[in-house]
């Protein structure tokens, strides 16, 4: 029997292979919850669905849940017409925390697609390092200067290589703490 990390990651990978993330709108709130949908929909009941409750990770608190869909909106309207215009859009997605779980695979597809429609790069996740992509997410609040020079510095024009999307997944799932098991 697959884990919950293993069906979330299987369901990741068949988003790339049949092209449904092609189908997904870019850059906004709906297609951010249709990416958590298609990762999470047999895992979790609320798998699509904006969180309705006040949650906290390492004593900071993500948005109240009380103007979630007010601030989605504004998040929404945030540019998207360079890349740090593009991070920032990201670091205010990952303040607002909108699901109740996921939130940190969801978003960094959903920077993908945002960084592959307008700037033509991909993020190759592969070479970030793990620990020190968490402690820029971390100070992106106050100064996002970090994660941009971290993130820029692995960019690549590649944007449909299949090796670098999916090692590129299995990252992701890595920063959550999920551990491929070697078969």
């Amino acid at each position: 029997m697959k884990s919950m990390d293993e069906q979330s990651l299987q369901n990741a990978y068949r988003l790339f292979e049949t092209a449904a993330i092609d189908k997904i709108e870019v850059g906004t709130t709906k297609g951010l919850k249709e990416i958590h949908k298609y990762l999470f929909n047999e895992l979790y009941d609320f798998a699509g669905e904006l969180r309705s409750v006040n949650i906290s990770k390492g004593g900071f608190r993500f948005a109240n849940s009380l103007y979630l869909k007010e601030i989605l909106v504004k998040i929404e309207q945030m540019s998207e017409d360079s890349f740090e215009g593009i991070i920032s859009k990201y670091v205010e997605m990952n303040i607002a925390h909108p699901f109740m779980e996921g939130n940190g695979r969801t978003m960094r597809i959903w920077l993908d697609m945002l960084l592959k429609a307008r700037i033509g790069q991909v993020v190759n996740w592969q070479f970030v390092n793990k620990e020190l992509y968490l402690q820029a997410m971390e100070r992106s609040p106050i100064n996002d200067l970090e994660l941009r020079t971290l993130l820029q510095s692995h960019l690549t024009y590649e944007i449909d290589n299949r090796e670098i999307i999916f090692k590129g997944i299995e990252q992701s799932y890595y920063y959550e703490g999920y551990k491929k098991e070697v078969e």
